[in-house]
């Protein structure tokens, strides 16, 4: 079902169910069975999603859409309402909020306790999924129940519920529109929101004719709604339990708060005899003003609607003769929040805008990226919930794009918190071979440069003298273990060549002398090794367009490596090793050279430095690399910063000609560069006013072209897919130029344009400055 086409029906199943005979409500078909959801290993289930053609094609058309109107809306009431009601302000209140719900868990758990208790509601606290579990069961035994109804509830899927009852004899029913379709197909929901976005309305009317043994309309969604509507009054008028979640615990008056775009909420916690909510410890917030908060940002942020359908508030019982229980479930939760790193987790509300956002998501979809929870959050607390194992898989699908970061709600670190996940699996599991070598050499600075060196030199055979490793080069060499590695991924994104003099050959004669024109400045370059070793002609034009406003450049001969990607990819040990070295190499060339800034054209390399290393000396508390870190990094900048913030301002004037009419140019906002430095017109502004050249903007610039470090080698289908759509959008504006401020996108987007043979250059934005001086 698209997610147009949820809205709808979920619209139109917010009318009140009108009673009817309850006599078949036992007929409906569970989708657990007696053996419940079956856990699929991770290889299978992304193998699944991947030929299903239908995923892609349904968040594809999700994102764009919710990213527009969430933007939109956040962007209007704010000019309607003024700035506290702006997206900084809120998520700021929010995680305010959350942070101090999580220090004082104690005292508000206390409270809710005392206010719900003294409401006439029942209080259980579940160590684990299998206490809550049990407890649920053991009231249906002395209930004499066998009929449970349930709302939406995300921990229930988490402590595997339904499977639990069907095993011993009870019977439990989703009502939540998307919950049920899924259910009755054996699945579980793909996303925390829209449980069954992944699915057509063709499909789901094929899944309601095979549950109700008649022919429903695959097209109709009124009449699939009708369907869905009329089995459910069965159900609501035979059960006896019960059984939703919570949106929040509001500590100072014992309330259950519940939000919905669905009228099944209310009737699953207001006609059974006996209401049970799930909920985990961190739904607990200590005011009505705190829970206010969190509704302004969750309807929002989760489906870009101002507000829900419904927003219930729960104290005590519905009424004197019924029941209220209120399980409050660890499982995990008291682990995360004594850590210091992960507490910041359990700040989430379940908005899923993580998924929204995210690339590789949106080409597998929930089952496959991730286990019970999905999207980003899931991949940081499946471990906690399910196991390491549960989450090892899943987690190697994030590209680290940061994206999710910029539209939580709750500010949690999530790019970080996943790559402390990635670490732990590579602790526990070790990495692969391949990882292995090359880590390992980047780490040796030597050793390093002795191998580009020398397959500089022997790479003719699979280069002919090119720029690119292509796959049809390769030919029997691919029985050598390498090249059977190196082949699959060449087949649809040439690799780059060793550059056969790299740019710390290129450039022994710097520092350079510069006339007293300009700035007169001094800056450290650092290229990075993918400049240095891969591409020194952008090196060459960043120092060419530098010594142009009158900067002297410094080239450090000890720098390597920044650490980047053994980062990204968990290996903290190699990566510390870099990332002392890069300190050390550019501390050393500041003193020496005096120099006013270190500079680099990578804006990887850049978000490394000055954010990466912080949050890694702090976590393993290296008090003095961390101070050394914090020095260095208030001297980093980014080549595309310095120009709009330090050249430009000064009235320096850059030595350009205006490029001839037929070069067109479009723009790719590289992931480091937009989500963690937060750069969007400043490389656009250059082109335009220096290079008098209008850029034609492509749709979904900001959005990953697929690289993700070493995730292209690892998912390199999903790699592909998403360099395609970034490819079809750059060609889409008939741009002649392709450009971008990051070597890791431009070697990604140059091999995809080299295979697919596209008529289109790729080139830093360095590049094509030095392109057009004179």
């Amino acid at each position: 079902m698209t997610p147009q086409d949820q809205s709808q029906a979920a619209e139109q199943a917010t009318e009140h169910t009108n009673r009817t005979s309850a006599s078949s409500a036992l007929n409906l078909q569970s989708a657990d069975g007696e053996a419940g959801h079956k856990h699929e290993p991770f290889e299978q289930r992304l193998q699944h999603a991947l030929e299903d053609t239908q995923i892609p094609r349904a968040l594809g058309r999700f994102a764009p859409s919710w990213r527009a109107s969430r933007e939109g809306l956040f962007t209007k009431e704010e000019a309607d309402y003024g700035p506290d009601y702006s997206f900084p302000h809120m998520r700021s209140q929010l995680r305010d909020a959350k942070d101090y719900a999580i220090e004082h868990q104690p005292e508000l758990l206390a409270e809710f306790k005392a206010h719900a208790e003294a409401a006439g509601a029942t209080i259980y606290e579940a160590r684990t999924a299998e206490e809550a579990n049990r407890y649920i069961y053991e009231l249906c035994q002395r209930k004499g129940i066998e009929l449970v109804v349930k709302s939406k509830t995300m921990v229930s899927e988490e402590t595997e519920l339904n499977a639990y009852l069907e095993q011993r004899g009870v019977k439990a029913i989703e009502t939540d529109l998307g919950e049920w379709v899924a259910q009755l197909n054996h699945e579980r929901p793909s996303h925390m929101v829209m449980p069954i976005i992944h699915k057509t309305r063709q499909q789901v009317g094929t899944i309601l004719t095979q549950a109700t043994g008649r022919e429903i309309s695959l097209e109709n969604i009124s009449e699939q709604v009708g369907v869905i509507r009329q089995e459910h009054r069965k159900a609501f008028l035979g059960a006896h339990m019960g059984v939703s979640g919570a949106n929040a615990l509001i500590a100072e008056s014992g309330t259950v708060m519940m939000v919905t775009n669905e009228g099944n909420g209310r009737l699953v916690t207001s006609l059974p005899q006996v209401h049970v909510v799930m909920a985990g410890y961190e739904k607990l917030l200590g005011t009505y003003a705190d829970a206010m908060t969190q509704l302004r940002l969750l309807a929002r942020s989760a489906t870009a609607q101002p507000i829900t359908s419904y927003t219930t508030f729960i104290t005590g019982p519905s009424s004197p003769d019924k029941e209220m229980h209120i399980i409050l479930l660890d499982n995990g939760r008291s682990e995360m929040r004594a850590d210091p790193r992960f507490k910041d987790a359990l700040r989430c509300i379940r908005c899923a805008a993580c998924a929204n956002v995210c690339p590789p998501y949106q080409q597998v979809g929930g089952h496959a990226f991730g286990h019970i929870y999905t999207g980003a959050i899931g991949l940081v607390v499946t471990p906690f919930h399910h196991g390491l194992e549960a989450g090892a898989g899943p987690q190697s699908l994030c590209v680290s794009c940061n994206a999710c970061e910029t539209v939580c709600p709750v500010e949690i670190p999530l790019p970080s918190l996943i790559l402390d996940v990635r670490h732990r699996t590579v602790e526990a599991k070790g990495l692969p071979w391949i990882k292995k070598l090359v880590f390992g050499t980047l780490a040796r600075p030597r050793i390093f440069d002795l191998f580009t060196r020398l397959a500089s030199l022997g790479q003719w055979p699979i280069t002919r003298g090119s720029q690119y490793v292509r796959a049809r080069n390769i030919g029997l060499l691919s029985r050598l273990p390498v090249m059977s590695f190196l082949e699959p991924m060449a087949r649809w994104r040439s690799l780059p060549a060793f550059a056969t003099r790299p740019l710390r050959d290129r450039v022994k004669k710097l520092p350079s002398k510069v006339s007293g024109q300009g700035l007169n400045l001094t800056v450290c370059y650092f290229a990075g090794c993918m400049t240095d070793r891969l591409y020194p002609e952008m090196g060459e034009a960043v120092i060419k367009v530098l010594e142009a406003v009158g900067v002297r450049v410094v080239f450090p001969q000890q720098q390597n490596c920044c650490g980047l990607p053994a980062l990204n990819s968990g290996d903290r040990r190699n990566g510390v090793a870099m990332a002392k070295q890069t300190i050390v190499a550019l501390e050393q060339a500041l003193e020496e050279n005096k120099a006013d800034y270190i500079l680099s054209a990578s804006t990887s390399c850049v978000v490394t430095i000055i954010q990466d290393y912080i949050k890694l000396f702090e976590d393993l508390h290296y008090q003095g690399w961390l101070k050394q870190a914090q020095r260095l990094a208030e001297k980093v900048i980014d080549f595309t910063s310095f120009l709009e913030r330090v050249v430009l301002p000064s009235g320096v004037k850059l030595p350009v000609q205006q490029p001839g009419a037929s070069v067109a140019v479009t723009y790719h906002d590289s992931c480091q560069s937009c989500n963690c430095l937060g750069l969007r017109s400043e490389a656009r502004h250059i082109i335009q006013n220096v290079l008098q050249v209008a850029v034609r903007e492509m749709p979904q610039s900001d959005v990953c072209c697929g690289f993700g470090g070493s995730s292209s080698l690892e998912h390199p289908e999903v790699a592909r897919r998403l360099l395609k759509n970034k490819l079809d959008n750059a060609q889409s504006t008939g741009a002649t130029l392709l450009v971008a401020d990051n070597p890791g996108c431009l070697m990604h987007l140059r091999g995809g344009v080299d295979a697919d043979g596209r008529p289109i250059r790729v080139l830093h934005l360095a590049q094509l400055i030095a392109e057009n001086m004179v």
